[in-house]
């Protein structure tokens, strides 16, 4: 007995011996269906009872047969995991000889159903499920789409994805906790990493350099989520953040001196703003004969430069043991005889360690940290010194901070979903216990908003010219003259995004 019989015998039409494939056949061709489950229905429309002999209209088989096949799709699902088990999951597998496995395995599980499938729907049908066995399942098509920079799940019904700034829930959905489960096993075991009871959290970095955090039960009180950072596989460019708008041509100009002149430079900005995005730009600008040591807690930053090293802070593992800290690798750097070392993020003692550095003969140095203005960068990066465990009064800790800090560049996401540099702040030192700041570029708000809400201003100088431009005269940087600008009055750049 076929698929269509057992359906049509649950739902009491089996008396009227209608035969499915004969109905199937005679009914009306079905034109542009979008997926697997309406195309098969129209194929393979199942009789209602008291029907008359002769062809339904698709659309009324539609219903019936779209959920066999769902369930068929399901089962196939299922009896995968159960026939494969832990082989699915092993990262010592080769990843063609675990996709020929498990298509040949589907081959069978599909066969033995004897579901009547055409075969752009049973090619369809193994792509799918193919996809969501050794693939991300409903995931996939965000994963592949490039307009799609972050995907957030929220539980197995809960599904976000952020497209040029802006959050949107999607409709894809996970066929429940265990399948999402899965999907995360998966994901977490190909990059050697496991998740479970015992380590319910886990920050990974899939093959193609995406980020991926995922957390279960019971840290996840509402159901495992799971979120995703794609990875650009074509970095952005300086003329593409011009572009965009989130950064114009002066202050690129200005940044680009900066880095050439060897200045310390922190991106600062809050999660999701682009600091990430904005450091890789910044690195572009060192030149090629440098070498250069970059050190991230998973590996994003795509410099392009001959001379580069990138290392990589490891967790520890279940036993506790074998951790590598970002601290131990700004140490190590040290021993590496780098012209520039470019951390990632500070978030942790080592930021005392990479302070020293850009005092102690490492200059152009660059990093990120978390805040949300310049002056909140500073006290962030005070409180990070403290936390290195070293007995220093707040006046030493500013004082280093003060001499080790040349720029603060600050990046923020608007209310808009546009990301959009804010400040460039020259750090000018420190007075009495406090460590002077002085923007040279800030975002003009007062230009408002257009008809769909997105912002018109841009950052403009604020007529002051920083006094680190005097070492770009030093080393034959010369800025054109339309870098210092004319700038408006102080008072329009109230507000905030």
């Amino acid at each position: 007995m076929n698929l269509n019989d057992r359906v049509a015998l649950a739902r009491g039409e089996a008396a009227l011996g209608a035969d499915p494939v004969r109905v199937a056949r005679s009914a009306p061709e079905v034109i542009e269906h979008k997926t697997l489950a309406t195309r098969a229905a129209a194929a393979h429309p199942v009789p209602d009872t008291g029907a008359l002999p002769g062809p339904r209209p698709a659309a009324d088989a539609a219903v019936p047969a779209g959920d066999a096949l769902g369930r068929l799709k399901d089962r196939a699902r299922r009896a995968l995991f159960e026939r494969l088990g832990a082989k699915l999951s092993d990262g010592n597998l080769p990843e063609d000889q675990l996709h020929a496995m498990v298509r040949a395995e589907l081959q069978r599980v599909v066969a033995n159903e004897q579901t009547p499938l055409s075969a752009e729907d049973r090619r369809r049908l193994m792509t799918e499920i193919t996809d969501e066995v050794l693939g991300h399942g409903p995931l996939q098509p965000y994963l592949d789409d490039p307009a799609v920079s972050e995907i957030m799940v929220n539980g197995p019904d809960s599904v976000y994805v952020e497209r040029k700034g802006r959050i949107s829930r999607t409709t894809a959905s996970f066929a429940d906790e265990q399948h999402l489960r899965q999907v995360i096993e998966r994901i977490v075991s190909r990059v050697g990493r496991r998740i479970d009871e015992s380590s319910p959290l886990v920050d990974a970095r899939l093959a193609d350099g995406s980020r991926v955090n995922a957390v279960i039960p019971p840290l996840a009180f509402s159901g495992s989520t799971l979120t995703i950072r794609k990875f650009s596989r074509d970095p952005f460019q300086v003329a593409d953040l011009i572009s965009f708008g989130t950064l114009t041509p002066e202050m690129a100009e200005l940044l680009r001196a900066c880095v050439e002149a060897r200045l310390n430079i922190v991106v600062s900005g809050g999660t999701g703003t682009g600091k990430t995005t904005l450091l890789n730009v910044l690195s572009s600008f060192i030149p090629e004969n440098e070498r250069i040591i970059t050190i991230e807690d998973a590996v994003e930053l795509q410099l392009q430069q001959d001379h580069v090293v990138r290392l990589e802070s490891r967790p520890r593992n279940i036993e506790g043991k074998g951790e590598i800290t970002i601290r131990d690798l700004v140490r190590n750097s040290l021993r590496m005889r780098p012209d520039r070392i470019v951390v990632g993020e500070v978030r942790g003692g080592e930021s005392l360690d990479m302070l020293q550095a850009m005092n102690t003969g490492h200059d152009g140095s660059l990093s990120t940290v978390h805040a949300n203005t310049p002056r909140d960068a500073i006290a962030r990066l005070e409180t990070l010194v403290l936390m290195a465990g070293m007995d220093l009064p707040l006046r030493a800790v500013r004082e280093q901070v003060a001499s080790a800090v040349d720029v603060i560049v600050q990046i923020s996401r608007l209310r808009d979903g546009t990301r959009r540099v804010t400040h460039v702040t020259e750090v000018q030192g420190l007075e009495g216990d406090t460590v002077t700041l002085q923007d040279a570029f800030l975002f003009d708000y007062s230009a408002g908003t257009d008809l769909n809400g997105r912002f018109l201003g841009r950052a403009v100088p604020t007529g002051v010219r920083p006094r680190f431009t005097e070492k770009f005269a030093e080393l034959g940087i010369n800025l054109s003259s339309r870098v210092f600008g004319v700038a408006p009055q102080r008072s329009s750049f109230g507000g905030r995004g």
